[in-house]
């Protein structure tokens, strides 16, 4: 017998993407899917071609799991002491905005957690952790605009997040009152891997996925989800944001410039009886980056032996300063013109005013003159 193979031809195909093309997408072929090779064996006998041999071999790709998480905006989140995580009076809700990315080559749930650093901890940008944030909520972006918006944001775990897709996740909550400016609370969300549900949203949460990575490979020719092995890569992930306070700190002088006395005139009066006195409350923003807004004042003054000077002009040897009722000005000297200053005068002894918004780094005053009794 003289037979001799003269040829062998293997040929390949691919049920859901082909062998050798690079996938679009950092996931891969999608779990599930079936790849199958086919082979053909020509060959001839005393120069006669016989039959091709064929033969093929079908596997299921199985599932990678696995997902990263980062801060998203690459900066502590300002917010001022009070702000909630309601949008109310104008004010924006105090929120922390995340990144969540299903690396994974199949749709997955993600299940989602909060906690916060404990005091004294560094925090990612600004400082060490100095308070608590109440009422922490965690809300998944629904209309993929990036930002937190309260009554439509309302997911509290991700729902069949598509392979190498990412999705926004706020963490939302309460600012305390006592912060002061720099102070920082730091919290961490922590994201999860759990059972997708085959494309269908809606519903509770997946359960958890089992890691098959130490068991045999349970090979199948069909799509059968039975038959897909779970490769834990990064099952789970977390990543640290903070809030910073940032608000406007206000400090208040009151001083007092005798400007007149029955005696003396206006030459180094003293504060004798009749002797008119201009008092100056000062108001002060040293923030350099927050205002100070609506700011109002109430002095009252009918329980001291001084009585407001506003229009009668006591005798005396010298000329006393015009009255001027209840003046706001941005110096004690009475200079300068502070235009949103509203509702200033005295009602019953009590003297009062609104300077409106004293701006970050500025100062702004009101002053009103009273006579010793």
């Amino acid at each position: 017998m003289t037979s001799k193979l003269k040829l062998l031809v293997a040929t390949g195909t691919v049920s859901a993407v082909m062998l050798g093309a690079n996938p679009a997408f950092a996931a891969g072929t999608s779990a599930g899917d079936t790849i199958t090779n086919n082979v053909s064996v020509a060959y001839q006998v005393g120069g006669v071609s016989q039959t091709a041999e064929t033969d093929s071999d079908t596997f299921t790709v199985d599932r990678k799991l696995d997902m990263t998480i980062v801060e998203a905006d690459g900066a502590a989140r300002d917010v001022f002491p009070g702000q909630t995580a309601a949008d109310t009076a104008g004010n924006p809700p105090a929120y922390l905005t995340f990144t969540v990315t299903n690396d994974s080559n199949d749709e997955v749930d993600f299940a989602l957690s909060a906690t916060q650093l404990t005091t004294g901890a560094a925090t990612p940008f600004s400082g060490t952790d100095d308070f608590d944030v109440s009422s922490l909520q965690i809300f998944v972006d629904s209309n993929g605009n990036g930002t937190y918006d309260a009554g439509v944001d309302t997911a509290t775990f991700i729902d069949e997040l598509g392979e190498d897709a990412s999705v926004a996740v706020f963490i939302v909550g309460d600012i305390p009152t006592t912060p002061v400016n720099g102070d920082a609370a730091g919290i961490t969300l922590t994201a999860a891997i759990r059972q997708g549900n085959n494309g269908t949203t809606g519903g509770a949460i997946g359960g958890a996925y089992s890691d098959d990575s130490g068991s045999a490979n349970t090979e199948d020719g069909t799509v059968n989800v039975a038959n897909i092995d779970n490769v834990f890569v990064n099952i789970s992930g977390s990543a640290t944001d903070n809030f910073v306070i940032d608000s406007a700190s206000i400090a208040v002088a009151k001083t007092s410039t005798v400007l007149w006395d029955p005696i003396n005139g206006s030459t180094n009066p003293k504060s004798i009886p009749g002797a008119v006195v201009e008092y100056c409350i000062a108001v002060t923003n040293s923030s350099t980056t927050t205002a100070a807004t609506n700011v109002g004042i109430t002095d009252d003054i009918s329980a001291l032996d001084v009585t407001f000077y506003s229009t009668t002009i006591p005798s005396g040897p010298a000329t006393i300063p015009t009255a001027n009722g209840v003046v706001s000005a941005t110096a004690c000297d009475g200079t300068g013109t502070n235009a949103d200053a509203s509702g200033l005068g005295e009602s019953g002894g009590t003297i009062s005013g609104s300077l409106g918004d004293v701006a970050a780094s500025s100062t702004e005053t009101l002053l009103f003159r009273v006579t010793v009794d």
